[in-house]
């Protein structure tokens, strides 16, 4: 493996935002409040490749996240670099020895097409609205709007992103907010009002309740 090199394992970056979304947190609401001071120094972090978050979203969709490490640690060792262009040189049979369903591959493969021929507006991503790049990122093949909302806080770390669509969120709501009961999108939403501007910041620390280890995209 001398020599292989990953973006992913670029310097991370941290949300400028975060420590004013914490304050606010703190004060406008009590599950916040208790849960922040639960995790010290810790922090979302992007590592800037927008396809490898692209990438790794896809590998690690309907699977746990122990899997879906594993599955990425032996696809991210089969190119030199992972790269769009280094991607479409792979063999789908190594792929799929690496773990990857033949449907995943069919995904990648489409992911890194797309990036590789330019139909992705990365230069002016900065520029659009959540909903914008959401509605860029569904026309590809394999990306629905949960991977879209991974991609607006792992990669872009847009501050107010509520992935409705995500079971750790929900499933975090119903244990710190209703003891446990079956909560519904719109209890969750209810719950969200108070974490407005900062839903991002906030889902991530109902993550935390739930696997104290972050996940990293």
């Amino acid at each position: 493996m001398m020599g292989r090199r990953d973006p992913a394992a670029t310097a991370a970056v941290t949300p400028p935002f975060w420590g004013d979304a914490c304050r606010h947190l703190v004060t406008k609401d009590r599950v916040m409040s208790r849960l922040i001071p639960q995790f010290g120094g810790a922090r979302l972090q992007t590592r800037g490749d927008a396809f490898v978050t692209l990438a790794r979203s896809i590998v690690g969709q309907q699977i746990s996240v122990k899997a879906a490490q594993t599955v990425w640690d032996r696809f991210a060792a089969l190119p030199l670099t992972m790269s769009p262009a280094n991607v479409l040189r792979l063999k789908v049979d190594d792929m799929r020895a690496a773990g990857l369903s033949a449907r995943k591959v069919e995904y990648v493969v489409d992911l890194a097409l797309n990036f590789d021929n330019g139909a992705m507006h990365v230069g002016v991503w900065e520029s659009m609205s959540d909903d914008q790049i959401i509605a860029e990122l569904v026309s590809i093949r394999g990306i629905g709007r949960w991977t879209a909302e991974m991609f607006l806080i792992f990669h872009m770390m847009r501050p107010n992103v509520l992935p409705l669509d995500d079971a750790g969120l929900i499933n975090g709501i119903s244990r710190n907010y209703f003891s446990g009961e079956v909560v519904s999108r719109s209890d969750a939403r209810e719950v969200a009002v108070a974490w407005a501007p900062y839903c991002t910041v906030a889902t991530w620390y109902i993550w935390r309740s739930l696997d104290p280890v972050p996940v990293d995209y």
